[in-house]
């Protein structure tokens, strides 16, 4: 009876005092505790390590909540095998310091080259370690800002867009842009031009630009704040997508084959 007094009056303690993983994991860890032969110190080191380890989980599963990705694609399950992208220039990026010195990373190469999926790995490396990141196409973007200047809105939306410490703009080449599109884009960028990262994707080298923002100075300008000290990585035109579904059919066909000359 004692006990279980003990254990209410603890999880009550921990609910008051929002420590949720220590409320669920002391009763299992004092057991570990007992038969491993711990001293006090040593589980109440594993008790806050348990709470730590769970808050940080839940931390970076909000950030990557609010980062808003398109898909759950990492780094590690990008087939450099099969791609001309340097893996270790990509590894090298993930560690972070191009964000803590606000430097550009542009992605440029043709459809299907891994250019969205080698930007949300990095969005995914910038949240595990505890930065606000937003994923957006660049007509998302665009029409964001829209909607908020025809609310009445737009320096607040501005404000949101330049708190963050990366945003990733996927896409940036697909749409031709107006006159307002192109201004809006470019106030974006140059708010956070040497004060914090962005990512760009796109599907044109930067000599065909003008196709999609038709003002050669807000061209030029945009192009100059973006390639200012920047990570330029190139693609390629082979599409990775394709070699990707193409090496899946022949280990599917050869599996198929195996599986027929056993029978």
């Amino acid at each position: 009876m004692m006990a279980e007094l003990q254990d209410q009056a603890i999880r009550q303690h921990c609910k008051m005092l929002r420590m949720p993983t220590i409320g669920t994991q002391f009763a299992r860890l004092a057991e570990a505790a007992g038969r491993e032969g711990q001293s006090h110190l040593g589980y109440l080191e594993a008790l806050l390590a348990a709470e730590m380890e769970e808050r940080e989980s839940r931390a970076i599963s909000r950030l990557l909540h609010e980062a808003r990705l398109p898909r759950m694609k990492t780094l590690e399950a990008f087939g450099f095998d099969r791609s001309g992208v340097s893996a270790s220039q990509l590894r090298t990026l993930a560690e972070g310091d191009y964000v803590a010195r606000a430097e550009p990373v542009l992605l440029v190469g043709d459809a299907g080259t891994g250019k969205t999926h080698l930007a949300t790995g990095l969005c995914v490396a910038a949240c595990r370690q505890r930065r606000r990141v937003r994923f957006t196409t660049a007509t998302g973007l665009i029409n964001d800002l829209a909607e908020a200047a025809h609310a009445n809105q737009l320096s607040r939306a501005l404000g949101r867009w330049e708190r963050l410490d990366l945003i990733c703009i996927d896409e940036l080449g697909y749409v031709p842009l107006a006159g307002t599109a192109c201004e809006l884009m470019f106030q974006v960028i140059a708010d956070r031009a040497e004060k914090a990262a962005v990512i760009v994707t796109t599907n044109l080298p930067f000599s065909e630009w003008s196709q999609v923002i038709p003002q050669p100075r807000l061209c030029k300008a945009l192009i100059d704040r973006l390639t200012d000290q920047a990570h330029i990585i190139t693609t390629g035109t082979g599409s990775y997508r394709f070699r990707r579904t193409a090496a899946a059919q022949r280990r599917s066909g050869a599996a198929a084959q195996r599986k027929a000359a056993k029978s």
